[in-house]
């Protein structure tokens, strides 16, 4: 199984791109989002992978810039009725601390905004997110009548993004600076050097 591709990203197209990884081509799907964060054709890129085989497509890889985003889509795609193409969809609208904040209001109408996902599915969603780890964070149910809480674990990238803007830098470059340091260093990597990384990525 393949858990993550590192390469030359030869092509991108409206819904897949393309990383050379020493002369072997993949093909891997991936929601708008995760494509228009890419670098440019032609540069190193590192995709953190999910494969799934179905009798109708076969095998195929869906590919992610961390690894809250690829925990993310394998908790979607568990919940029944929640194929690949809509845990992208739902992804592209809410990336996961966003969908956890819209599960922990009980906010159906924020997840029905994502393409091929209707009222009935969306509630599905919510209701069946609650109490379960999604990458850097956790829905945990409250007491009983209560919404459920959104209980936060420490971010680094959210606090290296909340570092730049403070800095000035617009938060979609801020967040693609991070994510590029991120994939450079590692998700294992700290605060201060994820910042530095970021900061110089921004100087590119």
């Amino acid at each position: 199984m393949i858990g993550r591709l590192r390469g030359v990203l030869a092509e991108v197209e409206t819904d897949h791109c393309l990383i050379d990884c020493a002369g072997v081509g993949y093909v891997v799907a991936c929601g708008a989002r995760t494509l228009q964060r890419l670098p440019a054709p032609g540069d190193e890129a590192t995709l953190h992978i999910e494969s799934s085989w179905s009798a109708e497509n076969g095998p195929r890889l869906y590919g992610f810039l961390t690894r809250d985003e690829r925990r993310a889509f394998t908790t979607l795609t568990g919940i029944q009725g929640v194929g690949p193409k809509a845990a992208l969809s739902v992804l592209d609208v809410l990336p996961p601390g966003e969908l956890a904040s819209a599960v922990a209001r009980d906010d159906k109408a924020a997840v029905a905004r994502a393409n091929g996902v209707g009222p009935k599915l969306a509630l599905r969603i919510v209701t069946e997110l609650k109490g379960k780890p999604l990458g850097d964070v956790s829905f945990t149910p409250s007491a009983p009548g209560v919404h459920a809480a959104l209980a936060p674990v420490h971010s680094v990238t959210g606090e290296a993004v909340s570092a730049l803007l403070g800095l000035g830098v617009a938060e979609v470059n801020a967040r693609r600076a991070v994510d590029q340091a991120l994939i450079r260093l590692g998700d294992d990597a700290d605060l201060s050097a994820v910042i530095r990384a970021a900061l110089q990525e921004l100087g590119r």
